[in-house]
């Protein structure tokens, strides 16, 4: 089990690396799909994905109750529904700037595999230790892997709740006007 919990660490570090710079360097600061009308929408499915992101981590990687068990598993299907209506929309969204790059879609595929990947792997650890009656409990917590475990969803979580202020932000017209008028002043990347 503790093999398990390493590797959804891992998973989850990948997954950070790609999300952060996909969902805030491209759809934030370079493509501003907030600004552009035909991707409004597909803005609003990252929103909601950056919202339920911090509260799967913490339901499913940091609370060890079967209560946040269940609630972490109705997050992770709504993730998917949300994720099923983002890919449906994509290609009408990104019209504007000629269609979604290749390259763009598969770091999609990469992020959204390792996403995926570090929920199954605590899913699986979770669901054994309900089977054999206790949930991840204080043992594997100790653990060089459990440790790693809740380093990296404790240091996940801030991250990527200001990734989802900042989408929440712009999409209030108060928010894309600070947006747009302070970030025309920073002239990197």
């Amino acid at each position: 089990m503790e093999i398990l919990l390493c590797l959804s660490s891992i998973c989850l570090l990948f997954f950070m690396v790609l999300a952060t710079y996909d969902g805030f360097y491209l759809h934030i600061w370079k493509y501003e799909l907030f600004n552009q009308k035909e991707s409004i929408f597909e803005h609003k499915t990252h929103t909601i994905r950056a919202i339920l992101f911090p509260l799967i981590v913490w339901f499913l990687f940091l609370d060890t109750s079967t209560i946040g068990f269940w609630v972490g598993i109705t997050l992770v299907l709504l993730d998917l529904v949300v994720l099923g209506i983002d890919a449906h929309v994509e290609g009408d969204s990104r019209k504007f700037m000629g269609g979604l790059p290749q390259w763009e879609y598969i770091i999609h595929l990469f992020a959204n595999g390792f996403h995926f990947a570090a929920i199954l792997l605590v899913i699986g650890v979770k669901i054994n230790m309900l089977i054999t009656g206790m949930l991840l409990g204080r043992n594997l917590l100790e653990t060089a892997g459990g440790k790693l475990m809740i380093f990296v969803a404790e240091n996940t979580i801030p991250g990527a709740i200001v990734l989802g202020i900042i989408h929440l932000v712009v999409l209030m017209p108060k928010g894309k006007w600070l947006w747009n008028k302070y970030r025309m002043k920073i002239t990197c990347c």
